[in-house]
């Protein structure tokens, strides 16, 4: 099979919703045994039974990434069971705001789960993967990682952190067969934009997603398949010579939005 990742492990923060959940189910039906890191434990608890359902199989770690000490003891209790193969650094949180409103608590925030999440997940894997002779770490960027986005002043740092570790990673454990990209998504269709759009534009729905929609260049939002099949590339033996590298999945926004 293309792009197989029969025999593989797979680690997957924020595992079960959006795009993080189409990750694991595109995952699980490459092959790879999945283990969830995940906050939400019904979420977590809910998408394990429905890939064993399936016929395959995965673990769910209820997981506070910003936890370093919680993170640390979930990938040594892995790391006991198998080798892991890929790492997938998904999990995430939003805030829309510019520098003036963006409160203290806010950055600390995001700055807790996006940046420090990255971190903690990385220090606890990166050794591992060394030890056993290399592996995949696929980041979760955005297109906030490389260009301005209005109201988007915590995020946007949070991701712009997430590029540049990716980089550093990339460098620093080529030798060592880690191959170390990130991906970064324009506006993707997920329960969060809904619950957004029906939280600040209540009986504007239909108006607003139209609107969010056009704002990529393409005319429509990323489905989150979309975003795990580019990840499941990226961590497929068909790219092992790939490190090092950002991709955009933005449906034109980068290039042409405003040409």
């Amino acid at each position: 099979m293309k792009f197989s990742l029969e025999g593989k492990s797979a680690i997957i923060t924020g595992g079960a919703s959006g795009i993080g959940k189409a990750i694991t189910t595109v995952f699980a039906k490459q092959g790879a045994y999945i283990h969830i890191l995940e906050f939400d434990k019904e979420a977590g608890e809910k998408i394990v039974a429905e890939i064993s359902a399936t016929g395959r199989a995965a673990s769910f770690y209820h997981c506070d990434v910003s936890n370093h000490q919680q993170v640390k003891k979930i990938v040594e209790e892995i790391s006991k069971k198998s080798k892991i193969d890929i790492l997938i650094n998904n999990a995430g949180i939003a805030h829309v705001g510019n520098v003036e409103n963006t409160d203290e608590s806010d950055l600390d925030r995001i700055y807790n789960v996006n940046i420090k999440g990255v971190y903690n997940c990385l220090h606890a894997v990166v050794p591992k993967m060394k030890t056993q002779g290399g592996g995949v770490i696929v980041n979760m960027a955005s297109i906030a990682s490389s260009v301005g986005i209005s109201d988007r002043f915590a995020y946007s740092m949070s991701k712009g952190a997430v590029l540049t570790m990716t980089y550093s990673v990339a460098k620093d454990y080529v030798a060592d067969k880690i191959r170390c990209n990130c991906i970064s998504p324009a506006r993707v269709h997920t329960p969060f934009v809904d619950g957004f759009i029906k939280k600040n534009y209540p009986g504007q729905e239909d108006e607003m997603f139209e609107a969010l929609s056009k704002t990529q260049p393409i005319g429509r939002m990323g489905k989150p398949t979309e975003i795990a099949n580019l990840a499941m590339y990226l961590c497929s033996d068909e790219a092992s010579f790939i490190t090092g590298t950002d991709f955009p999945i933005d449906g034109g926004f980068i290039k042409l939005n405003g040409q």
